[in-house]
């Protein structure tokens, strides 16, 4: 039987424990160095969110079809479920190159340590592999799918002004003032990469979050020109908006990564069947995955199987 709903939050309680009292499993060196470990009962870790329970699910149907028991824990925070990946007490979970490159960069060298996320994926993922290994962590091979921070404007804006990317809107001078999270104005992929990029004239930043209902109906009604989301955002058509390319490459390499506890789940076996998604998935295919369970109110488990039966990965019936 395959277990598909979060675990009891007592054993939540006991990562968050573990994760406190232990700290990193770097000490535990015969761990980095044994060989890669093929557990038939593995625990998959997901971070909450729709498209993280998404991945999960496929990484489970995926699995099992491969003769692995498995079962799905949500930990939301990635300061607990990390250290349990270390530990082995979650053998899979799904991860954003570029942004665990960095996370684990700041783990071990301090918050301010230089990004080394960029959006190179080859540099990306070297960075990230000689982070993760001493930590007993593999990282499997990206796939086609990436969720990077994105820019839309009305599609009626677009066709007003003949953008398209946004060096476009760069070169329009047109003022801006843009939708998005509070620390947009200072991270540099946001308001100062898109004046130093782009030349975009941001003269403000409009505090309603990344991607939220109430940032695109800003942006929708005029009260904004552009909002932050990301690149597998499916409501964009609901509010009329239609995304600028980021044609000089400022967004990270955020290509989906499964990451795997090498004692425990570095097996071959692991890695051919969790590489069988990255033949297929695609950042349109997760945009309209995510779609039908954030407005469609579907369930991640069914839309993760019926997916996966499409692109016969698992059979039918």
């Amino acid at each position: 039987m395959r277990a598909r709903r979060a675990l009891p939050a007592i054993l939540l309680f006991a990562l968050a424990a573990t994760a406190c009292t232990t700290g990193p499993a770097l000490e535990n060196q015969g761990e980095v160095t044994a060989p890669p470990g093929d557990s038939k009962h593995l625990t998959i870790g997901s971070a909450g969110f729709t498209e993280s329970d998404l991945l999960a699910q496929m990484y489970a149907l995926l699995l099992d079809r491969a003769g692995y028991s498995t079962k799905i824990i949500s930990v939301t925070n990635r300061e607990i479920y990390e250290p349990a990946l270390e530990s082995g007490q979650i053998d899979v979970v799904p991860e954003y190159a570029a942004t665990f490159a960095d996370w684990l960069n700041a783990k071990k060298n301090g918050a301010d340590a230089a990004p080394v996320g960029s959006p190179d994926l080859s540099a990306t993922m070297k960075a990230l592999r000689a982070l993760a290994a001493p930590r007993g962590l593999t990282v499997l091979d990206p796939g086609r799918a990436v969720d990077q921070n994105a820019f839309a404007v009305t599609s009626a804006y677009a066709r007003k002004h003949h953008l398209k990317s946004l060096s476009d809107l760069g070169g329009s001078g047109l003022p801006v003032r843009l939708a998005a999270g509070d620390e947009c104005v200072q991270r540099p992929y946001c308001a100062p990469g898109l004046k130093k990029t782009y030349g975009i004239d941001i003269t403000a930043v409009d505090p309603k979050g990344v991607g939220t209902t109430q940032a695109k109906q800003a942006v929708q009604s005029g009260r904004d020109q552009m909002v932050l989301t990301t690149t597998t955002d499916a409501t964009l058509d609901e509010f009329g908006l239609v995304l600028l390319a980021d044609d000089k490459h400022l967004q990270n390499a955020d290509y989906l990564v499964p990451v795997v506890n090498r004692a425990r789940a570095g097996s071959a076996g692991v890695r051919t069947a969790l590489g069988k998604l990255n033949t297929v998935l695609t950042t349109a295919d997760l945009a309209r995955l995510n779609e039908q369970v954030d407005s469609w109110r579907r369930l991640p488990e069914d839309v993760a199987r019926a997916y996966l039966r499409s692109e016969h990965l698992i059979p039918a019936g």
